[in-house]
């Protein structure tokens, strides 16, 4: 596609021997520089690539090019000429070929020196990530930069050409809407006409989907964005990130499932790197339980082959009183099988105890099967028979395997910690792998040891497994959701769940939760309200855009998928926010702002 302008007949990737004999004009950045004599080489880039330039030491525009600094903006005249077969690059679309100047024009240079360097090479200078922030429109133009935003714009791209194709509507929601109480910190806007009321961004379109269904929108999708006023992590964008908004109609568990996995599926392997293996739907399911019991987490990662058990009872009834004395005092053990791994020196247990002590562990206890019935280990002294022989069917250990051992209250995230490092260290884990699954069956409720009480464990708007009558008949930390979240690689992509439609199911949920009626209709008036002029059964998911994109562009950070991020402490360093208004504003909008009050 050629994108003829007045600044270009070509663009920087375009031109071929085909070309060979054209006047030609470019427009893009000065990457590189080499003067090589009598001639001066100008490597010109824009959005699309890089073509190489000429300059002879007697053309006019010679002193002009030979000032020129990186980074300047210009515009070139000339003929396109082949290359001599010796300067050939393979590496470069453009390499069969070069562009020989005649005319010159000089359309932005640069002030100063640069505040961090653009042009990709192997000396590239690893710039804080603050600095790259502050200056993001340079780090952009860095090649990998760029390319992770050009990636996420054809995937978005694909990703809405999928969901139409499946007959899904898109529909934009509001974004001033009222505050919920949905799980995380509201942004708030206050309202200049409405004396001391504020509007919030919202966390999620959740509400207004579920409208659309009862307004009879069968289905829905939005590529949408999401406010939320949380701490940044690696994976977690503070401020806002973007979500494959999702809700259909008249749908099952299994329905939302076999409606989203050829999206994930297809997606994944369309951008994918070529090695990458990606799992075919339908993708496995896990419950809860069993991927807190097995993986130690809610978000287990398919990709290290490492199963979890329990052996709790086991070592209650053991002589190893390290364990037992803690079991007594509410601890649990878990226990980890790790085949062949007998094979690795002394040096290697050594730094897998020194790693359990930094941890906080007092150390690592672990067991080899040796052959058969024989065993060694430090642990092995203070083992039966009996202990040995149910560690081995329960662990299903071969011989040459070994077992670790890790005994903590808090177990299922210690056990998950060994497990991640075992697959690392071991190289257990698949690198060049995309494994998707389902955590299926949360918790409708859990208990909150600090307000001790109960309260919704995932997503209040969810319909509990045996609706109505689960609600009256059953412990409510017994009762199940239909809640679900799918995880790739250890990430957790999207949650979603089957809402909870009926009126009664809702003021019930909430009763067990400590919220009367009067709470429901207040928060959440709109769609209480709406439920009672009657409601298709519906259920959804949104996967999160920017944790997709990240793990196709095979990055641990999200920032470096998103065009202008928040830093770390939720600031737009390059713009300044957020930052302080003037008195006039906040005059207007009635509002005075506080002195900090200072925490003892």
């Amino acid at each position: 596609m050629i994108l003829k302008t007045a600044y270009r007949t070509h663009t920087c990737n375009e031109l071929n021997l085909s070309n060979v004999g054209e006047t030609v004009k470019l427009s893009g950045f000065v990457d590189t520089t080499r003067d090589h004599g009598g001639l001066l080489f100008i490597d010109l880039r824009d959005h699309y690539g890089i073509t190489q330039c000429v300059v002879k030491q007697t053309d006019a525009v010679f002193c002009e090019a030979e000032k020129l600094r990186l980074e300047t903006v210009i515009a070139i005249t000339g003929t396109v000429i082949k290359r001599d077969a010796e300067t050939i690059n393979p590496k470069m679309v453009t390499g069969n070929i070069e562009v020989s100047i005649d005319k010159l024009e000089i359309l932005s240079a640069p002030q100063g020196e640069l505040p961090l360097q653009v042009r990709d090479n192997e000396c590239d200078v690893k710039f804080p990530e603050d600095t790259r922030l502050t200056y993001r429109y340079l780090d952009l133009r860095k090649k990998k930069s760029h390319s992770n935003i050009i990636l996420r714009s054809n995937i978005i791209a694909y990703i809405r050409q999928q969901m139409i194709e499946q007959g899904f509507l898109e529909i934009q929601t509001p974004i001033l809407t009222a505050s919920s109480p949905e799980g995380a910190r509201d942004y708030l806007v206050p309202s200049r006409i409405h004396h001391g009321k504020f509007y919030a961004l919202p966390q999620a379109p959740q509400q207004f989907k579920q409208l659309l269904m009862v307004a009879g929108f069968d289905r829905y999708f939005q590529i949408a964005p999401c406010f939320r006023d949380e701490d940044a992590r690696a994976d977690r964008s503070p401020g806002e990130f973007y979500q494959l908004d999702i809700e259909m109609s008249f749908a099952s568990q299994e329905d939302v499932f076999s409606t989203i996995e050829p999206v994930i599926y297809n997606t994944f392997t369309k951008f994918a790197p070529d090695d990458f293996t990606v799992t075919d739907y339908p993708f496995p399911r896990i419950t809860y339980a069993n991927s807190m019991l097995h993986y130690g987490c809610d978000k287990p990662d398919m990709r290290n082959p490492l199963i979890i058990e329990d052996l709790t009872d086991i070592f209650k009834n053991s002589n190893f009183t390290a364990f037992k004395n803690n079991i007594e005092n509410g601890d649990q053990v878990r226990g980890i099988n790790v085949p062949n791994c007998s094979a690795q020196p002394r040096s290697f247990f050594d730094k897998l105890d020194k790693w359990a002590k930094d941890l906080g562990l007092p150390g690592l206890g672990y067991i080899t099967r040796i052959s058969g019935t024989e065993y060694k280990g430090p642990i092995v002294k203070f083992l039966t028979e009996t202990n040995l022989t149910k560690i081995t069917e329960i662990c299903k250990m071969n011989d040459g395997d070994v077992v670790f051992f890790v005994c903590h209250k808090d177990v299922n995230n210690v056990a998950h910690q060994l497990r991640t490092h075992l697959g690392k260290e071991l190289n257990l884990t698949d690198e060049t792998a995309y494994k998707f699954c389902w955590v299926v069956d949360f918790p409708m409720f859990e208990y909150d040891e600090e307000t001790k009480q109960i309260i919704f464990s995932h997503n209040p708007f969810s319909m509990p497994q045996g609706g109505l009558d689960a609600l009256n008949t059953q412990n409510p930390l017994d009762i199940k959701a239909y809640q679900y979240d799918i995880v790739c690689n250890g990430i957790e992509l999207s949650s979603g769940a089957i809402r909870n439609h009926v009126p009664e199911i809702m003021y019930k949920a909430f009763e067990i939760a400590g919220h009367d009626k009067a709470f429901v209709d207040d928060k959440f008036r709109g769609m209480i309200k709406a439920f009672k002029y009657g409601a298709p059964p519906h259920g959804g998911c949104a996967p999160g855009i920017d944790r997709m994109v990240m793990l196709l562009a095979q990055t641990e950070n999200i920032r470096e998928v998103i065009a202008f991020p928040f830093n770390q402490k939720a600031q737009d360093l390059m713009m300044g926010a957020p930052a302080e208004v003037s008195d006039e504003q906040l005059k207007e909008l009635h509002i005075s702002v506080l002195p900090k009050l200072i925490k003892e």
